[in-house]
Order: C-alpha cells, then sequence, then structure tokens
C-alpha cells in the first residue's frame, strides 16, 4: 500500500482509500432485466512495485480499471502491458495473473460482480432486450485490456462520494453506478452496431396527450392554442392539426371546454357555491357565457343539474357518483 504515496500529482480517487471498505459495507443487488447483479467486492487497491498477484479465476465477473500506474495482466496464456485508463475484464474460469510495474505502483479500482438469471414477471419488456442483449456481449468480450472510452472509472468515485455523504437517494444512485460501470465495460470493446433500437414514441399522440395534460393545469387562466403550442415548441397550426388527427370533432376549443365543464360540473355535484364565483374559478368570462355553454352541452341550466345530483347523493350516501360524463348528447364528451 506505501507505493502509491511515491506519486505526487494529485490523484482523484485518493478519498477512496480512507475508507477501503466503505461500499463493500453494503448489501448491494440489482435487478436488471431478467438478471440478478449482486455485488461482491467494489473497491479502490494499491499495488506496490513489482507486486504480484498469482493465476487464479473466479466463477464470477471482476472488472479491473487502472486509474493510475502501470502493470501487466496475463489473461489465459496471452501476457499484456497495463497502463493508466486502461480496463480490463476476467469473466467466470478465465484465469489471470497479475503485476504492478517493478518500477512504480499500480492503483486498480475493481468491482466483482456476481450476475445470475432470475425471472421477473414485471420487468418493462425493452429493458429485459437490452439487458440480455448486453450480457450476450459480455460473455463475448475478448480476453485483452481496452481503453476506458466510456468513462466507467468516475462512476466509482461518485458511488464513494454518494455512499460517504449519505445523501439523498444514495443507495439508488449506487445501483445505478454499477450499471453503469458494466454498461461503458461493454461500450469500450463494442463495435457500435445497433442490435437493438430503443423504444420510440407516437410523437403526435404524445405531443397531445402533453398538450391536454398541460391544460388541464393550466384551464383556469385564459389559457390560448398559441399559449400551448408554444410549450410544445410548435406552431398553432401544427397543434391544431395534431388534435384534429387524434379526434376530428374535438379541436382545441372543445378539449378546453370539455375540461371546463368536468371541473363547473364536480363543483355542482359537491359544493355549494354560487354560478358566478364558479364561472370565475373554472376559467368562463362570466356565468352568462357559463349559463348558455353548460345549457347547450348539458342539456339543463346549472342550477337543475346541482339539484340533480345533490339530489342523488343524498338518496344514496353510500354509493359511488353516478358518473357525469358519457356519450349521450347531453353530457360532456371525455376522450379517454
Amino acid at each position: 500500500m506505501t507505493g502509491r504515496f511515491a506519486h505526487t500529482a494529485p490523484f482523484p480517487y485518493e478519498t477512496m482509500f480512507e475508507k477501503s471498505d466503505l461500499l463493500e459495507r453494503l448489501e448491494i443487488a440489482v435487478t436488471w432485466g431478467h438478471y440478478e447483479i449482486r455485488v461482491l467486492r467494489f473497491h479502490l487497491t494499491s499495488f506496490e512495485p513489482g507486486r504480484v498477484i498469482s493465476f487464479h479465476n473466479h466463477s464470477t465477473y471482476e472488472f479491473h480499471f487502472i486509474p493510475r500506474g502501470a502493470g501487466r495482466v496475463i489473461l489465459g496464456d496471452q501476457p499484456y502491458s497495463l497502463s493508466e485508463g486502461m480496463l480490463y475484464l476476467t469473466g467466470p474460469g478465465v484465469m489471470h495473473y497479475q503485476e504492478a510495474d517493478s518500477q512504480q505502483a499500480m492503483e486498480e479500482l475493481c468491482l466483482h460482480l456476481d450476475i445470475v438469471p432470475k425471472t421477473n414477471p414485471s420487468v418493462d419488456p425493452w429493458e429485459a432486450a437490452e439487458a440480455e442483449e448486453c450480457m450476450q456481449k459480455l460473455n463475448a468480450l475478448p480476453p485483452r485490456p481496452a481503453q476506458d472510452s466510456y468513462g466507467a472509472m468516475p462512476c466509482f468515485l461518485d458511488a464513494y462520494e454518494a455512499c460517504e455523504s449519505k445523501r439523498l437517494g444514495y443507495y439508488t444512485d449506487i445501483r445505478m453506478q454499477v450499471i453503469s460501470i458494466l454498461l461503458k465495460t461493454i461500450q469500450a470493446y463494442d463495435s457500435g452496431e445497433v442490435g437493438m433500437e430503443a423504444p420510440s414514441r407516437d410523437m403526435v399522440a404524445y405531443r397531445y396527450e402533453y398538450a391536454v395534460r398541460y391544460m388541464e393545469a393550466n384551464y383556469t387562466s385564459g389559457l390560448r392554442l398559441e399559449d400551448v403550442a408554444e410549450k410544445l415548441d410548435l406552431s398553432a397550426r401544427q397543434l391544431q392539426r395534431i388534435f384534429r388527427d387524434i379526434d376530428p370533432t374535438r379541436p382545441f376549443s372543445r378539449v378546453l371546454e370539455d375540461i371546463r365543464l368536468r371541473a363547473v360540473c364536480d363543483r355542482l355535484r359537491t359544493g355549494s357555491l354560487s354560478i358566478e364565483r364558479i364561472a370565475e374559478l373554472e376559467g368562463f368570462s362570466t356565468a352568462a357565457y357559463l349559463h348558455t355553454v353548460f345549457r347547450k352541452r348539458m342539456g339543463m341550466s346549472p342550477s337543475v343539474y346541482r339539484r340533480a345530483k345533490q339530489s342523488e347523493l343524498h338518496r344514496q350516501p353510500s354509493e359511488a357518483p353516478i358518473p357525469f360524463f358519457s356519450h349521450s348528447k347531453n353530457e360532456v364528451n371525455h376522450h379517454e
């Protein structure tokens, strides 16, 4: 361990020597697709100049990263030089030998994982497919070192600092760093060919849903088509076309009116506010305009609707209110 003190340049991972087993004190398990990943070792260690670790193997996966120093590794029967910024993987049954350079120490970040199949019926199918693809590539990685070209090493320090500070969500943070190290290791060897595409959105449906959610959150103000379009980086014409594509019978103005009427009906069923106050609260310019729209859409005045619905609630106090949105001509149509 003393060999590491011979270095003079600042070493960003130095703090990890202070509590060398900090991450290993945690019981860290990650479910990924149809696999369970259990952390066995997760630390920074130092090889003094000339130190040798003779041939050995594991039944599990060990990820090795060299953040500083130099040395040599023999994987199977093939020797390779190691230097700062390199990584290598020893999978189940891979015999390997390690030694530090005779003149300088070599630091190593080590993540030792047990990865076993575990059926997960509720897993997202895309996650399952991606995990399976990555595990196939992990098991096919060539037995030779590579450059840490995707930056897996900083994940060790992020995990350590999260654990030491106990910052909010630190256990989840550490688990995410484990997956990141695994992925970045595979990416360092990968040819870049895309084996599967991530799920993509139906942008028309997505923008429509986003627009409606925004309208539901802001309907009480003088909301305009242009205001919602701006939130989606669209023109008003483009957004109106999206509403038309989803349902030609329900343009922006009709959807906004439906949202407001649903809120009005809810207040009428459950409260005693005046019609004037309800109109003000729910985005109608005047009580007279609310009367006009309500009678046209519901086939009755707001007052009549209130008496009818509150009478139903009084007669059947133990039952849930009868839904007031149907697809009849006298109810507010609601697009599910």
